[in-house]
């Protein structure tokens, strides 16, 4: 198929000073598309070479037109003030939401072109119009997605998986007992819970944008690091927590965050109330206050460089396989094929053949 791709953000390295999360598996998840024999046109801006000022190579293409297509495939958009809702010459303003209404009003409305929503971020309404649309296909990054949505979870490489060595992760030498890269956005309340009663008892550092930190003054915030040295920083840490918002933790829908801390050996410390949270991480690593992660950590203090360390790892590795990229093309192949075949169906159907 071609597929027209609508996505805001990068599939390098990027810019440090720029959220975007789908750095860590987008690119895989392209690539293994290109690989299946898809083509691909991507219909946003060009963010890795006007913004990054990197040439990621002839294989990818980008198109500012309405080219032709035979599925759009959307990184779901939501408003965000004061960013994408202003006008298009206003300082600070990203044309992301502007692009994607475009792409809508062209492609889904007008052509009925067959499309597939991917709300990553779970921004979709629950009542929104695409949800009850014959030629749209809603998918969540979640085990347990919105009533009628797929599932199409974030993809890590299999080779990935495959070369992640448990005991030479547990042999590295793991100097912050606790860290966290990720931003702020929606995680004051986990944070309180989980994060800070930890800090005030061991070394620590917390990277990404966090704004608002004045009640958390024992906190040691660093900053947004390069998307490249994430694995570096979570290789010399030893654990780390996984904080959700509430309407990711509710519908079992994981971050990136897990598999970057885990293929680099940090263990993730996973709060009880995740959904399926047993699917994500070891029952050991499961905590359900505070005191409990103070007690993990020390607990992995004294095993770390063991023989227990390296199973523990192996058993976080294993969990991985959800997120297997070869099981999530799978996935998304399938729901091409579906709403690409509705769409056959209903057309077919209105000329009076069936």
């Amino acid at each position: 198929m071609k597929i027209g791709y609508s996505f805001w953000g990068f599939l390098g390295n990027g810019v440090t000073d720029t959220p975007d999360g789908g750095r860590s598996h987008r690119r895989p998840l392209i690539d293994a598309l290109l690989d299946r024999g898809h083509d691909i046109v991507f219909l946003q801006a060009d963010r890795d070479r006007f913004e990054a000022g990197d040439d990621l190579g002839g294989r990818h293409t980008f198109d500012s037109g309405i080219p032709e297509i035979d599925v759009l495939f959307l990184e779901w958009r939501w408003p965000i003030e004061g960013r994408n809702t202003t006008e298009c010459d206003a300082e600070g303003h990203t044309c992301d939401l502007h692009r994607q209404a475009e792409l809508i009003r062209r492609y889904t409305a007008q052509r009925r072109t067959p499309t597939v929503i991917w709300d990553k971020d779970r921004q979709l309404r629950t009542d929104s119009l695409w949800r009850r649309t014959p030629h749209v296909t809603v998918c969540e990054a979640a085990l347990a997605p919105t009533r009628g949505a797929h599932s199409l979870l974030f993809p890590v490489a299999g080779s990935l998986i495959d070369g992640a060595d448990p005991d030479a992760l547990a042999a590295q030498p793991r100097e912050i007992p606790l860290g966290y890269v990720g931003n702020q956005y929606d995680r004051d309340s986990e944070f309180d819970r989980f994060f800070a009663p930890a800090a005030t008892r061991f070394d620590h550092r917390v990277a990404g944008k966090w704004t608002n930190t004045g009640r958390w003054p024992h906190v040691t915030f660093v900053g947004r690091i390069p998307f490249a040295d994430v694995s570096r920083f979570y290789g010399s840490t030893l654990a780390t927590v996984l904080l959700l918002p509430d309407r990711y933790a509710s519908a079992g829908q994981m971050t990136q965050r897990l598999f970057e801390a885990v293929l680099a050996g940090c263990l993730p410390l996973a709060p009880a109330d995740i959904r399926h949270v047993e699917r994500f991480v070891p029952e050991t690593l499961v905590v359900g206050t505070g005191s409990e992660v103070i007690r993990r950590i020390a607990y992995l203090q004294s095993i770390a460089g063991t023989r227990k360390h390296a199973e523990l790892i192996a058993q976080c590795i294993g969990r991985l396989e959800l997120f297997r990229l070869s099981q999530q093309i799978d996935a998304l192949e399938a729901v091409l094929r579906s709403v690409t075949t509705t769409v056959t169906a209903v057309s077919t159907a209105k000329q009076g053949v069936v």
